[in-house]
This record gives structure tokens, sequence and C-alpha cells, in this order.
């Protein structure tokens, strides 16, 4: 697999924010990649150093709208640690 099919996107919530400021960022990544992978395309894809990685398989939400029943799709999220001294800029500007 290439190193931008492994990351998907950046997951932006306000609990990863205040990751960001322990040096943890949250991705979504492809659910057939492992942390060996993700650790690699992180580190050539932004030129950072990656300490750690830790991944979760979050299942879908069942939602109802009256009587229709439907899922919410299941992904899988990886939070990578970097090495002290390392940063990614999302937000520029």
């Amino acid at each position: 697999m290439d190193a931008r099919d492994i990351l998907v996107r950046p997951l932006i919530t306000e609990r990863t924010t205040q990751l960001m400021a322990e040096g943890k960022y949250v991705f979504v990544v492809a659910k057939a990649a492992n942390k060996i992978e993700i650790a690699k395309a992180v580190s050539e894809i932004f030129k950072v150093k990656v300490a750690k990685v830790n991944t979760v398989n979050v299942i879908g939400k069942t939602k109802r709208m009256g009587r229709t029943q439907g899922k919410r799709p299941d992904y899988k999220k990886a939070i990578v640690k970097l090495a002290p001294g390392e940063s990614i800029e999302f937000f520029e500007g």
C-alpha cells in the first residue's frame, strides 16, 4: 500500500486537539493497515520521527430515523505519538 492510501485523513475533535499538546496525533487509517505501516506512512508524509503507534477499531453506531434503521460505517483510527521536539502543522496561518 502507498503511504497516502494508509492515512485516510486526520481526525480533528476537541479531544484530539488537546492530545496535540502532548505530541499525539490522531488519524483515520485504512482498516488493513498495521502499526508498522502506519508509522512508516506518517514519517514519510510529514517528515517526522514516530515514537509509538496505538490503533483502535471503531464500531459504527446504529442510528434510527423514525421506523428506518441505519448504521454508521466502521473505521480504524491510529493515535501516533511523535518523538520529543517533533510536531505536525495541520492549521497554517
